[in-house]
């Protein structure tokens, strides 16, 4: 196969200490319907030997950068620095494709010029790979920046493929903001500027880790009132009670992220939650807060490993429904 010398496509993965689910994550990519693209894993001053497995792969799409630990956005802005195509998609290193993401994303592209992110359905996996059952189905598209302040409608990092005049336009993802809500803030940028679509297909599998117990919650905290203080600085007058929406939303985001963390803290969670009602009472009432008031008394009623059997019956519960109904 012979490469054009600017790849239409560029692939950017960060990694740092990855290679648990790096070579499956590359695999994904590799197996893409669509083969004009390469592969920029950005190795984020990792210690685990990528170095080393990078030497015996031999495949010339994928090129490896080495960088002193600059965190998920500096890295993004390394793979996005280290490219020329017109098209950027990111993956982080723990999730998978589907083989037809790619060229369904870019026939989008192409057919609509005006376009400047295009993302997709995005199903969720367990740490071993298996399906939760879980599928997030977003709809927005067009003008879709109302939808994207109250929540991360792209779900993730591994979603978007992005017009490169996107980042001329709008800059480079904030090495200031903490991982996950980076991409949240850069989506809203673009949406400010540029039309989504969306593939409403479930072609991306996002993989659910345990955050690390070190996790600084109020840094957290910050970097969402950040984004959405940022989101609201320029918008008209008729959009800025959607700001109380976004902050309760942010708070619900918070508090599911303490209950998924290796070592949950209940209390910390119930600190979210309660944040969230204070914010906008329409949380009073809404399906999520059933939800995660159910999962707050779990927790505190069976503690994390009781939690954690309830998950994992849940998920069975979940794959047996979608096969039943397949």
């Amino acid at each position: 196969m012979v490469l054009n010398k600017t790849p239409k496509i560029s692939v950017i993965i960060p990694a740092y200490n990855a290679m648990a689910y790096l070579p499956a994550t590359i695999d994904s990519v590799l197996q893409q319907t669509v083969e004009d693209f390469e592969v920029i894993v950005v190795n984020d001053g990792s210690s685990d030997g990528i170095e080393a497995w990078f030497a015996n792969l031999s495949e010339p799409r994928v090129k490896l950068i080495s960088q002193a630990n600059q965190g998920l956005a500096g890295a993004r802005n390394t793979g996005i620095s280290n490219t020329q195509s017109e098209y950027l998609a990111f993956l982080d290193a723990d999730d998978l494709w589907e083989p037809t993401k790619l060229a369904k994303q870019l026939q989008i592209m192409e057919e609509y010029p005006e376009v400047g992110l295009v993302y997709t359905w995005v199903a969720l996996i367990d740490e071993g790979g298996e399906p939760t059952g879980r599928v997030f189905k977003n709809h927005a598209e067009g003008d879709a920046w109302k939808q994207l302040v109250e929540r991360n409608i792209v779900e993730c990092g591994s979603v978007a493929l992005v017009r490169r005049q996107c980042f001329t336009t709008c800059g480079k993802f904030d090495r200031n903001l903490d991982s996950f809500v980076e991409d949240w803030d850069m989506w809203l940028r673009i949406a400010a500027v540029y039309p989504f679509k969306v593939v409403k297909e479930p072609l991306v599998y996002y993989r659910q880790l345990a955050n690390s117990a070190s996790k600084n919650w109020a840094a957290m905290e910050r970097s969402f009132k950040i984004v959405i203080e940022k989101a609201f600085a320029d918008a008209p007058a008729d959009l800025q009670g959607l700001k109380e929406r976004g902050y309760s939303l942010a708070n619900l985001c918070l508090a599911w992220k303490v209950l998924q963390c290796r070592e949950p803290d209940s209390q910390k969670a119930k600190y979210f939650y309660r944040q969230a009602v204070e914010y906008k009472s329409w949380f009073r009432f809404s399906k999520e807060r059933i939800r995660i008031a159910l999962a707050i008394a779990i927790m505190q009623w069976f503690g994390a490993d009781g939690y954690q059997k309830f998950i994992y019956v849940l998920y069975g519960l979940r794959r047996g429904w979608k096969f039943s109904s397949n």
